[in-house]
């Protein structure tokens, strides 16, 4: 179904970082806590959503002549630009008026992200670093989204944790379509031609190691012996990551976890190690 498409419900998988608060935080199984992030994962499902229908009406005909995404429903044709402006419309409205009826905080968490998004989209990503960045924003906004909606205040470790992964998996996403893209990078998205050779790689590098170090900082300063066996897990799949990008694999987050089985079945053991770390120690 093409509007199913547009929408990129694979996506909504990074919306889960919602729940990254109560879930670390031990909290995700008291009584009603879990229900109480269905309205603000929804909501943020809405935003993100309607930012990708915006960037895809933006980068349609750029996409018409890239190697995945000309099957898209609107490089394609199958939708035309205003069912995809009007659906974006009526998304990002809905998704604020049902922030709004949870709080405050969330709103405003929700309007950052639509209002960086948005300016990523239409004018930002031609930059380099700076589209990094933008995108690295949004993994944090859904982290402090998710302390606002269940009251929990975010670690310091916590925060540069999810902030140096973003940049890393953000890099390595840009490393991966330099690489595929070749010499018709340029014609797809600026921002690419303007990262030196290695430069890309380097961040990767600097900033997996760093999130490994937060990571173990992070692990250590909640004082469950259980918890620092989930470090090499954490290790593994940094590296599974950037073994994927160097072998020419893709970089998109969420389709490099759903489609490598190595970095899905390390993902899912991290999950329940630290599960068993926070609920069973």
């Amino acid at each position: 179904m093409p509007y199913l498409t547009l929408l990129r419900p694979l996506q909504w998988l990074k919306n889960l970082m919602i729940f990254f608060p109560p879930f670390l935080g031990g909290a995700l199984f008291q009584p009603g806590m879990a229900v109480r992030g269905v309205l603000p994962f929804c909501s943020f499902c809405m935003a993100s959503s309607a930012t990708y229908i915006l960037n895809d009406i933006r980068d349609r005909e750029r996409d018409r002549h890239h190697p995945d995404k000309k099957g898209r429903p609107l490089p394609s044709g199958r939708i035309s630009i205003t069912g995809a402006a009007l659906l974006a419309i009526v998304l990002a409205c809905s998704a604020i008026m049902l922030a709004w009826t949870v709080s405050s905080a969330l709103v405003l968490c929700l309007s950052i992200y639509l209002i960086v998004s948005i300016a990523y989209s239409v004018y930002l990503k031609e930059y380099a670093l700076i589209d990094i960045f933008c995108i690295s924003a949004g993994f944090l906004l859904r982290l402090e989204a998710g302390g606002a909606a269940f009251d929990i205040p975010i670690s310091e470790w916590l925060f540069l944790s999810v902030f140096l992964l973003s940049i890393f998996l953000s890099t390595g996403k840009r490393l991966s379509e330099k690489n595929r893209l070749g010499a018709t990078a340029a014609s797809h998205r600026k921002a690419l031609v303007a990262y030196p050779n290695g430069f890309l790689q380097g961040v990767m590098y600097m900033t997996g190691g760093a999130v490994l170090v937060t990571y173990t900082m992070y692990v250590i300063s909640r004082h469950s012996s259980l918890l620092v066996y989930s470090v090499p897990l954490c290790c593994f799949g940094l590296l599974r990551y950037i073994l994927r990008i160097q072998a020419g694999g893709g970089g998109d987050p969420t389709e490099s976890l759903v489609k490598d089985i190595p970095l899905f079945l390390v993902s899912l053991a991290w999950v329940v190690m630290v599960g068993w770390g926070v609920y069973g120690a």
